[in-house]
């Protein structure tokens, strides 16, 4: 039997083991600290109460003869949730696009790896730092990767280099970890350098909800002839705290075409043969999340995250700190002070504030010398983090 030898090319994924390792031993010799954590990107607001009673009407359902419903009728989605994105899209975002643009998953986490089998060999450009499940599932594919460098001199946000030939792009906006959003203006030189060097764009929306400022596109779908060079990777994880309940969306539009072949047909085909759907009681909840009292469920949550997120970049502020992000995103990317490494930071914070980031470090070289902060714990959390942080 053979392996796929790109495995053995990974890196071993320590960061957060190393992260709980160090607060494992940090409490064993503190026991009495009150360390709070605002490091990971895992959401804490419960489950708004549009969505609570879908799931108890659904699973209702499926225990009669009539409403019980086994596989879905295809790995797609249900026609019911489908129609929902894309009202979603329309009222929303203002994107009019047809219902079957979307095809329903379990989190875009999952699709933007598995995205890689309908895909040959690549060149791939990912953003510096980067999610490193990019960086990681393209390894495994054996593709060859071109890091842009995101730092202070383009706000972490790199733009196109057309001395540059590339395949495939990932764009994160707002941006994990750095919470810097691309422009309209900006978005769109990535559709016309995609157009023009026949890449595919594979972008990634999953904190779109976040944006507030006006003329901050949050779907790529926004800007004119991306439908021609763009996937975009939805979810409602962090938008309508499904992060533990599982479900999303991927949109191609029936415009892409590579090599004569319809994208959206092969990433069908590739669902249908790996792929069984995601539950009916879960598609169901997902719709209810995108009714009108499901959106104002989750405006709720999104308020008191960025609520969280003002608490933090105010505490910032009052310090001199440089930071980015805060606004229009969950995350505050924060520039470690007096020149120390992200893990040195890590260790102050730690031992002197008793608070749990995440090191820039583990995001990618660009990523040394800073350090994300959350806004996804809970406000007294959050309030207190805020007091540690100036006292």
């Amino acid at each position: 039997m053979n392996l796929n030898t790109n495995y053995s090319k990974l890196q071993d994924s320590y960061l957060f083991v190393e992260i709980a390792r160090r607060v494992a031993d940090y409490k064993a010799a503190n026991p009495g600290a009150n360390v709070i954590r605002l490091g990971i990107g895992d959401v804490t607001r419960p489950l708004g109460g549009a969505v609570v009673e879908a799931l108890k009407n659904a699973a209702a359902e499926m225990g009669t003869v009539e409403g019980f419903r086994g596989y879905s009728p295809d790995s797609a989605g249900y026609p019911f949730l489908k129609n929902a994105i894309a009202g979603y899209y329309k009222s929303k975002l203002g994107v009019d696009l047809p219902p079957d643009t979307f095809q329903v998953n379990d989190g875009a986490k999952s699709d933007l790896g598995n995205f890689l089998d309908i895909l040959g060999h690549n060149r791939v450009l990912v953003p510096d730092p980067v999610y490193p499940a990019y960086v990681d599932t393209n390894i495994m594919s054996g593709n060859e990767l071109i890091y842009m460098a995101g730092n202070e001199a383009n706000g972490f946000l790199p733009m196109p280099d057309y001395t540059l030939d590339a395949d495939l792009i990932y764009l994160c906006s707002p941006n994990n970890p750095t919470g810097a959003v691309y422009s309209k203006a900006q978005l769109t030189d990535w559709v016309n350098y995609a157009l023009a060097k026949k890449a595919v764009i594979l972008f990634d929306a999953a904190y779109g909800a976040f944006i507030t400022e006006p003329g901050l596109p949050a779907s790529i779908f926004e800007i004119p002839g991306a439908e021609n060079c763009a996937v975009e990777f939805g979810t409602l994880s962090k938008m309508a705290n499904f992060a533990g309940t599982r479900c999303g969306w991927t949109a191609i539009s029936d415009r892409l075409i590579i090599n004569g072949e319809s994208i959206a047909k092969l990433w069908f085909r590739r669902q249908s043969a790996k792929f069984n759907g995601v539950a009916y009681v879960i598609q169901k909840a997902a719709e209810a999340a995108l009714s009108p009292a499901g959106l104002a469920d989750c405006q709720t949550s999104l308020d008191y995250y960025s609520a969280n997120a003002k608490i933090i970049t105010g505490a910032l502020g009052r310090l001199g700190a440089t930071y980015y992000g805060g606004a229009n995103s969950p995350y505050i990317w924060l520039k470690c002070p007096d020149g120390l490494s992200s893990w040195d930071y890590f260790d102050y914070l730690l031992k002197e504030k008793n608070i749990v980031g995440t090191p820039g470090a583990g995001f990618g070289v660009n990523g040394e010398g800073w350090f994300r902060i959350t806004s996804f714990g809970s406000r007294e959390n959050t309030e207190e983090a805020a007091r540690r942080l100036i006292g």
